[in-house]
């Protein structure tokens, strides 16, 4: 069994697409071990005298949603009065013991593939602050960020995975030195390969950004080496946090073009190959 919480304050107005969010990146946390999602519990902070108790009703009925097309089952939680809305879920899942996955496994030859875009810290701080029009991010960005990592991991088991992470909190880079320092080995980032939401280049360039990168590039500078020719706009979206980011998979390079494949038949349209493992002292190198 696995058993894991995560909750996010609102990332969106929209109470819907917030509930179902919140839920993605929750359960997001069973799959990035290999694990199936069996139940899930509502964790709920909400400011009953300040909203309406209407938003709280779309938060939970879009967590729900996602829980049930997870094939998980929702089966109480826990609600407390706060001054801000926030919510998540504690999940419950289940993964064969001898296919635990972890973010220490990755081998020297393998390829990591990348399965969402990036750039979602920095635009949803843009929504809030008025430089990207809502419409804009409601679509072609929140399907995406609500969509679950469920047939990604489903397409990827089918291969010889070495090692899994999502990525959140870190950004790309955060992540990936994890999976380098848990695995002692190095790794390549290859920046033009990464895939990227539309706009949030340009919302850097125009001046916002996010409380977690500062943090998140303290936390890798001194294991990372920047090779790429990269502008300091094009440089924060290697910390730039994830709100419900895609998986982080470690595969024999002789399997990289056939799992990208794989995933884009089961949906999984923005797969790439964007970096390897290689021989030596565990770090980033960006190219």
């Amino acid at each position: 069994m696995i058993n894991t919480i995560d909750f996010i304050t609102p990332p969106v107005d929209d109470p819907y697409w917030f509930g179902q969010i919140a839920a993605a990146n929750s359960i997001s946390d069973i799959y990035s071990m290999g694990g199936r999602p069996l139940t899930a519990l509502n964790v709920v902070m909400f400011p009953s005298k300040l909203l309406d108790m209407g938003v709280l009703k779309e938060i939970l009925r879009g967590g729900h949603d996602k829980v049930v097309e997870a094939g998980a089952c929702l089966v109480g939680g826990h609600s407390v009065d706060d001054e801000e809305p926030k919510y998540g879920l504690c999940v419950n899942g289940i993964v064969h013991p001898e296919r635990i996955l972890t973010n220490a496994g990755a081998r020297p030859g393998d390829a990591l593939i990348l399965t969402k875009p990036l750039g979602t810290g920095v635009l949803f701080n843009a929504v809030r602050s008025g430089k990207m029009p809502y419409l804009d991010v409601e679509r072609e960005v929140l399907p995406s960020v609500a969509a679950l990592n469920g047939p990604a991991m489903e397409a990827a088991l089918n291969f010889e995975l070495h090692a899994c992470t999502d990525i959140t909190g870190f950004g790309i880079a955060g992540h990936l030195l994890e999976v380098a320092l848990g695995s002692h080995s190095g790794t390549i980032l290859r920046y033009s390969d990464l895939p990227l939401y539309p706009g949030a280049i340009d919302m850097y360039r125009k001046g916002e950004t996010t409380g977690s990168n500062r943090g998140n590039r303290l936390m890798v500078h001194e294991k990372m080496k920047i090779q790429a020719s990269l502008s300091d706009v094009e440089e924060e979206m290697l910390y730039d946090p994830q709100t419900s980011g895609g998986l982080l998979l470690s595969v024999p390079k002789a399997q990289s073009d056939a799992l990208v494949a794989a995933l884009s038949a089961s949906g999984v349209k923005s797969a790439v190959s964007v970096g390897e493992v290689i021989e030596g002292p565990p770090g980033i190198l960006v190219v």
